[in-house]
C-alpha cells in the first residue's frame, strides 16, 4: 500500500494529517500544493478532479484494486486509525474517545474554517480587516477550548497519550500566534502544546520543516 500526501506546509489541516502519519510510522510521498502561487494551484483542473472543493489536504491510498481518495483531515486520520490502529489516536474507552473527536470538532469546524485562506480572502473583498476577523473567531474558539480541554487533560488534551484533539491544536496555536492572538490566557492548552513538541512525530510534521516551506525570510 503506497500513500500520498497532498498538502501544503502551512495548512494546519495538512499539518494534522502529517503528525498522524508521523506518530503511526507510516512513509508517504509527499505532494506540495500551493495555496498561494498562480491563482492557488489547488484550483488547478488537474487537482479539482481529484478533489473538488480545491481544499487540503487530500490522500491517495495505492492498492492491488486501484487508488483510493480521501479527503478531509479528520476523515483521513480516522481512515489510517482503521488501517493502522497502534499507536492509537483515539481512546478506547467510549466517553473519553468522544470527548477527543469533540476538542478535534471545537477547532476543525469551530474555529480554522473561520480563519482559512478563502475566508480571509472573501472578508477581505467585503472591505473588511481579515485579521481582525481571524484574531476574533480565534480567541472565542480557544476560549472555549481552554475551559473544556481543562477537564480532561493529562499531559495532552485528554489524558496521558496524544489524541486527535492533540493534533489539531498544535497547529491552530501555530496559527494563532500568526494572527497575534495573545495565547497567555490559555495555560492548559500551552503546557499540552510543550508536551506535544517533545515527540517525534510533532517535530517532524512541522510545518517550518517542511519541503515545501520556504525559507525562513519569506515566511
Amino acid at each position: 500500500m503506497k500513500l500520498r500526501l497532498y498538502g501544503y506546509w502551512r495548512s494546519s489541516c495538512s499539518w494534522r494529517v502529517r503528525i498522524a502519519l508521523a506518530y503511526k510510522g507510516l512513509a508517504y510521498e509527499h505532494v506540495a500544493v500551493h495555496l498561494l502561487q498562480a491563482g492557488g494551484e489547488q484550483h488547478r483542473a488537474e487537482y479539482t478532479a481529484k478533489n473538488p472543493l480545491a481544499q487540503v489536504p487530500l490522500l491517495e491510498v495505492e492498492t492491488t484494486d486501484g487508488a483510493r481518495r480521501v479527503a478531509q483531515s479528520l476523515a483521513i486520520i480516522e481512515l489510517l486509525e482503521d488501517l493502522h490502529p497502534e499507536p492509537a489516536l483515539l481512546p478506547r474507552e467510549p466517553f473519553a474517545r468522544a470527548r477527543a473527536r469533540q476538542l478535534a470538532e471545537m477547532i476543525n469546524a469551530g474555529i480554522q474554517p473561520l480563519q482559512n485562506l478563502g475566508v480571509m480572502k472573501h472578508v477581505k473583498s467585503l472591505g473588511a480587516d481579515p485579521h481582525v476577523w481571524a484574531r476574533h473567531f480565534i480567541a472565542r474558539g480557544l476560549v472555549a477550548l481552554e475551559a473544556e480541554a481543562a477537564a480532561t487533560a493529562g499531559r495532552y488534551l485528554v489524558g496521558d497519550a496524544p489524541t486527535v484533539a492533540d493534533l489539531c491544536l498544535v497547529p491552530q496555536l501555530y496559527n494563532a500566534r500568526r494572527n497575534d492572538v495573545d495565547v497567555a490566557p490559555f495555560p492548559t492548552l500551552l503546557r499540552v502544546e510543550a508536551a506535544c513538541a517533545t515527540l517525534p512525530a510533532f517535530e517532524a510534521a512541522h510545518a517550518d520543516r517542511q519541503p515545501d516551506a520556504p525559507p525562513p525570510e519569506e515566511r
